[in-house]
């Protein structure tokens, strides 16, 4: 039995998996609260114990975080896992330790088509590098280099790059951000807290209106989920205009991955809040701003790019790299001979 986990600073998703055939089947999983455990290793106690104690040949955990010699702090989540402590106090013999995006890109390998909802076409038989960007607790973004036949997957910290301002109303909510940061990172406008900070700047700059009973519900659930359901509902202009500016700045920074990677073969985008925004994203919003990259445009625009729909790609991509190491992944299922 494999076992894997999709850690990240909101939740800790693990999975029961059997390898079977060049893929993995999921057998059994749950999701856990982060922020109520002290230790990871608290958490797989439980799952496994509740699973009736099965035997696990090996374990690999896609982390929200910079992985380093198979420790890693994560980003969002007071927590230092180390892979050695894991294996000694779990009692599994090889665990490994991988970027939560990588985690992702492994994922890939394991989706039908059905599992993806395309934004832009791209050209005709795309082929060459390919890169992951997902918004979520905090912005993750991976690459995967082609080598001419198969693709091989890497971890990088992108979505702490500096976040760049392209017109008047973006260089006022930096200067609104630096004050109160410091430095201002993309991950700090694209991720679930990022969309609340666009709304403090709307509001703080008295731009848009909300109904009265706003601030309150605000206060009593997540930020972003009570944003974005006032924008898609249309019950708040303002969270309207903080849900469209969050949707540039993916496309924006989208793009930006695109060309540092040359990332021909195609853009995913991966984590929890693109698939719930996928009418917004289908707007033009997105398109507009991954496209503006003069004098790069026919360049962007070659490039397919596809949501993922599936909220476990992370979880099966840990499951793959347990069952399979870092091998390359081939041609993902959905891509066009």
């Amino acid at each position: 039995m494999i076992l894997a986990g999709d850690v990240g600073g909101t939740k800790v998703n693990l999975g029961l998996f059997e390898s079977r055939d060049g893929h993995v089947k999921l057998a059994r999983e749950a999701s856990f609260p982060s922020r109520r455990y002290v230790s990871l290793q608290d958490i797989v106690r439980a799952f496994l114990a509740d699973a009736g104690a099965p035997a696990i040949e090996s374990a690999c955990f896609g982390i929200a975080g910079p992985v380093r010699r198979d420790r890693v702090q994560l980003t969002n989540l007071p927590w230092k896992i180390e892979a050695t402590e894991l294996s000694s106090e779990l009692k599994i013999g090889t665990v490994h330790l991988i970027n939560d995006l990588e985690a992702n890109s492994y994922g890939l390998a394991e989706l039908p088509p059905s599992d993806f909802a395309v934004l832009n076409p791209g050209e005709a038989g795309a082929t060459g590098n390919a890169a992951i960007i997902a918004a979520g607790t905090g912005l993750g973004e991976a690459g995967l280099y082609w080598d001419g036949e198969d693709y091989h997957p890497f971890a990088c910290e992108g979505g702490h790059s500096d976040f760049a301002p392209q017109n008047k109303v973006d260089a006022e909510l930096f200067e609104y951000l630096a004050g109160r940061f410091g430095r201002v990172s993309w991950e700090r406008v694209l991720s679930g807290a990022g969309l609340f900070h666009i709304y403090e700047f709307l509001r703080d700059t008295k731009r848009g209106d909300e109904p009265e009973s706003f601030a309150g519900a605000i206060t009593q659930s997540d930020p972003a989920v009570v944003i974005t359901q006032a924008a898609m509902d249309g019950s708040s202009s303002r969270c309207e205009q903080a849900l469209n500016m969050f949707v540039s700045y993916y496309g924006a920074e989208a793009g930006n991955l695109g060309l540092k990677m040359m990332a021909t073969g195609g853009i995913y985008l991966g984590g929890g809040i693109a698939p719930k925004i996928l009418p917004r994203l289908q707007q033009g919003g997105f398109l507009a701003a991954f496209m503006d990259k003069a004098p790069m445009q026919a360049l962007v625009k070659a490039m397919p790019v596809r949501v993922i729909l599936n909220p476990t790609a992370p979880l099966l991509g840990a499951a793959h790299y347990a069952a399979f190491g870092a091998r390359t992944i081939g041609t993902p299922a959905h891509t066009p001979a």
